[in-house]
């Protein structure tokens, strides 16, 4: 997919600048900043979606962990006494 893209003098001098210090073309500068961007804005989008969905199962049911359990539970992560993720509770 052939695509164009219009950018300020400014933007692209400072692109083909790091292009030249990176030894790569403006091309792949510039590709390699979309892609970030896009895996960036997914994640985000992925954790926002799974928050949501985490929001409409408490209101459903109720069942949670307090912030106390949590960190009760992830401080013994790596240690001898590793301890199982706690039962959830109303």
């Amino acid at each position: 997919m052939a695509t164009s893209l219009k950018i300020d003098d400014g933007l692209k001098s400072r692109v083909q600048q790091l292009a030249s210090q990176r030894r790569r073309s403006a091309h792949w500068i510039m590709l390699e900043a979309i892609q970030q961007y896009v895996d960036r804005e997914e994640a985000h989008e992925s954790f926002k979606q799974e928050a949501l969905a985490s929001w409409e199962s408490y209101k459903e049911t109720g069942r949670h962990l307090t912030g106390q359990e949590v960190r009760n539970w992830l401080s013994t992560w790596g240690t001898d006494d590793e301890k199982a993720m706690p039962e959830c509770h109303k």
